[in-house]
């Protein structure tokens, strides 16, 4: 921010309008059919009434019943009976002007009357009626985001927003069958894929450590044994892949800082083979959250770091917990400059930027795939952004926790280790 440069002044709470929802606008519609109903009353009064004074603000003077002048009236006076008409005509003219103008200044006073009434009896039957939209509404968020195995069970008469909780309710259920026979599918899938490669590794292992095995296939059962690994590899990617989008099965609290440190000490031979400078600033972030599937997201993070690196290069690594109780983890990384279009691409499933890479030539493509779909399982979300120099800084953020209230402390590390090759204590140096 340059210097001198304001930034706008937040309008106090009591200044700003109500954020525009149903409630507001069946309250503005109901107000405006209340106004115009009320008008059209008022008007219609006004106007019979005007016109029952018209004829008396018409009428002579004082007559006798065969219609001619009172006898007897002013006689010998200095005032005739038609001048007598024409003043009381006048004063009576006067008093229904008066009395109108104070009919109308009623009526416009009990129009407001009325258009407030209506906005405020609006305003409270609108509420009424929205009630069960905005229960459906909180449910259905907590059904999706935690399980599946809840319902709405709305009860009351058969109208609509029953009908609406009963169509919702036979949705989650049959969601609910679906992630339940795909998570049967992975653990059953896991378990087929992974015994042929079990046996096959165990036949090669076997006949690698055979003395009176030629050289010629012993060559060809290291590259075997070397392909079963690579495939075993894919299949617990993949496996990865489909369970986290599968949802979670259960969650737990979790210390971010105490998985990073597990997931640097895995690494720290490969760190060490590429000549690579580790820069850490680990602190205790606590989140809730699947351990298995976090665990995966940050060794896929630290290991994309590593492979996509330079010899002699850089990998940053932090976690913190914010000031709302958000749990962060950043991991940056020096490397080919990544043009910011290509980002996107870098979290679909088999796909890379560098395809000749010589770091790592495990990866399948599918690591930051796996990275997207565990944040979206735990409702986090994450950034990533090419450095200008080159490599990628991501970073992830975790929903607040929910508060424990049966005393569970989390296992708590100490921030320096023997991996930490340069770290401040208020971040990277």
């Amino acid at each position: 921010m340059t210097r001198g440069t304001r930034l706008p002044r937040a309008s106090p709470s009591w200044l700003r309008l109500p954020r525009r929802n149903a409630r507001v606008r069946f309250t503005l519609l109901s107000g405006a059919l209340f106004l115009v109903a009320g008008a059209v009353v008022l008007g219609v009064t006004y106007l019979l009434f005007a016109q029952g004074t018209h004829g008396t603000a018409g009428g002579g003077g004082p007559t006798s019943a065969g219609g001619g002048p009172l006898p007897g009236v002013f006689r010998g006076g200095p005032v005739s009976n038609q001048a007598l008409g024409a003043a009381q005509r006048a004063a009576q003219a006067a008093q229904i002007a008066s009395d109108r103008h104070v009919l109308l200044v009623d009526l416009g006073i009990a129009l407001g009357g009325v258009a407030v009434l209506a906005l405020v009896l609006g305003w409270y039957s609108a509420g009424r009626m929205l009630r069960p939209l905005r229960t459906i509404t909180a449910t259905a968020r907590r059904i999706s985001a935690r399980n599946l195995n809840e319902r709405l069970a709305l009860d009351g008469a058969d109208e609509e927003f029953k009908q609406l909780g009963d169509t919702l309710d036979e949705l989650f259920a049959r969601l609910e069958a679906s992630f339940e026979a795909q998570r049967h599918f992975v653990a059953n899938a896991s378990h087929e894929l992974r015994t042929p490669l079990t046996r096959e590794r165990t036949l090669l292992q076997v006949a690698l450590g055979d003395p009176s095995t030629p050289d010629v296939w012993r060559s060809a059962g290291q590259e075997l044994l070397t392909s079963n690994r690579e495939q075993e590899r894919l299949i617990e990617a993949l496996l990865a892949l489909a369970s986290s989008e599968s949802g979670l099965d259960h969650q737990e609290r979790i210390d971010l800082a105490a998985v990073c440190h597990d997931a640097l000490d895995r690494a720290d031979l490969d760190i060490d083979a590429l000549g690579l400078h580790t820069e850490t600033s680990i602190r205790s972030a606590p989140l809730d959250g699947d351990p298995q599937l976090i665990d995966r997201l940050v060794a896929n993070l630290i290991d994309n770091a590593i492979g996509h690196n330079v010899n002699g290069g850089h990998v940053q690594v932090s976690t913190a917990a914010t000031v709302t109780g958000n749990a962060v983890l950043t991991v940056a990384n020096t490397g080919a400059v990544i043009p910011p279009a290509e980002i996107g691409r870098l979290f679909q499933p088999f796909q890379r930027l560098d395809p000749g890479r010589t770091h790592h030539k495990d990866g399948h493509g599918l690591g930051l795939s796996i990275v997207r779909a565990i944040i979206s399982a735990h409702g986090a979300t994450i950034t990533a952004h090419p450095q200008p120099q080159g490599g990628l800084r991501v970073q992830v953020t975790f929903p607040q926790p929910v508060p424990a209230n049966n005393g569970t402390l989390l296992a708590q590390r100490p921030e320096a280790s023997p991996f930490i090759r340069s770290r401040s204590s208020d971040g990277f140096e």
